[in-house]
């Protein structure tokens, strides 16, 4: 997959944007910093965001960023204000959520087959662990391949492990289907978490693709008004990347924030989704 390939070049240019951004660089300082030529800098990075990386930069700046976390906030309001039950059934992204304690997904999980297996994303290598129940697990390896399997193992010792790597990189290229429309479309999720982490991710499906929102925002669309810094705690908790998508949360201020998967791809997905569209 082409652009899998082009991630590790991507993430480096991304690092050393978002590190030099006060400075403006131009596409000569990044392809210097690569090792490329410009002309193959541009190629490769519009080849992976659709843009170049100039126009990549202006998504992320903090100004772009809180008009489109003012613009969420408003969709957001509009639609509860007109009875749906939530943006998510507006913008039609067809995830379904079924959360269950840890222990009882435990018990549920004994004698189940849960199948499993690596595959490549626009983000890197990611491993997700599924089952007919849905998704439970999707993370992003970043190399740790052994380590990452080695924790599944330990989280469901009871569950039948069966490893199928074209049955995974079929619903990672669901998953991240270029355009947003069809991102996750039919897939459900089945999750262990909290009734109060639960509450949040289901909040979280609510957000549409390239939509933005601060944690206070996220803890009233929650119902938990005042309790951003929990919030935050079930965002970080969060076990399946980018479906339940805790990349879209940011600071108030619209600073990205942290993320369990590391700043640059955040600023990845952030910037991505803000370009992604039925055209590409």
């Amino acid at each position: 997959m082409e652009i899998a390939r082009d991630y590790e070049r991507v993430a480096r240019a991304i690092a050393f944007l978002r590190r030099e951004g006060r400075r403006q660089p131009g596409l000569a300082d990044l392809a210097e910093y690569l090792g490329l030529s410009p002309a193959h800098t541009q190629r490769l990075f519009s080849r992976w965001a659709g843009i170049s990386p100039k126009r990549f930069v202006q998504c992320l700046t903090v100004e772009a960023i809180k008009r489109r976390m003012a613009g969420t906030s408003d969709l957001l309001g509009l639609s509860l204000d007109a009875g749906l039950s939530g943006p998510g059934r507006l913008h039609e992204l067809f995830v379904t959520l079924e959360g269950l304690s840890p222990g009882e997904f435990r018990r549920a999980a004994a004698g189940l087959t849960l199948r499993y297996g690596l595959g490549d994303t626009p983000f890197g290598t990611a491993l997700i662990v599924y089952s007919a129940r849905g998704v439970s697990r999707l993370t992003f390896v970043d190399g740790e391949t052994d380590a990452a399997c080695h924790s599944m193992r330990r989280e469901w010792p009871e569950a039948e492990l069966r490893e199928d790597t074209a049955g995974a990189q079929a619903i990672l290229d669901r998953v991240f289907a270029r355009d947003p429309r069809l991102v996750g479309r039919g897939l459900s999720l089945w999750v262990p978490g909290s009734n109060f982490q639960v509450q949040v991710w289901r909040a979280l499906l609510s957000v549409p693709p390239g939509g933005l929102l601060s944690y206070r925002r996220l803890a009233e669309l929650a119902g938990r008004p005042g309790a951003a810094r929990a919030v935050g705690s079930a965002v970080a908790a969060n076990p399946v990347a980018f479906l339940i998508p805790c990349h879209r949360v940011l600071r108030a201020d619209g600073g990205l924030g942290g993320y369990h998967w590391g700043g640059d791809r955040k600023a990845a997905m952030v910037g991505w989704e803000a370009n992604s569209g039925p055209s590409g």
